[in-house]
């Protein structure tokens, strides 16, 4: 069984990060609202990002994960864009404590 990490834009432009083991039934229930929650008053959504792990517990770590990234980091892996999301991982650990 597939899971998967997913990233909705909702209509106020803001985030929405999950997890699944069926992503188009959860994708519709985002959709027409049946989640509670932060979607619901924020429809429409629209997928913009997918990945898929092997297990729950590496989806969830991954949710977690880019849970924490600032939008300008999550808005580069959306794009699939691996530099700026390399650059933006550098300037964050730079700044950093050790």
């Amino acid at each position: 069984m597939s899971f998967y990490v997913y990233v909705l834009r909702c209509a106020d432009g803001s985030y929405y990060l999950g997890h699944t083991d069926d992503l188009e039934s959860r994708i519709a229930a985002h959709h027409v609202g049946e989640i509670k929650g932060y979607t619901r008053t924020r429809r429409p959504v629209n997928l913009v990002f997918a990945e898929e792990f092997p297990s729950r517990d590496d989806a969830l770590a991954r949710e977690r994960q880019v849970k924490g990234w600032s939008r300008s980091k999550k808005e580069a892996l959306i794009k699939g864009n691996w530099s700026r999301l390399q650059r933006l991982s550098r300037s964050h650990s730079s700044t950093s404590s050790p």
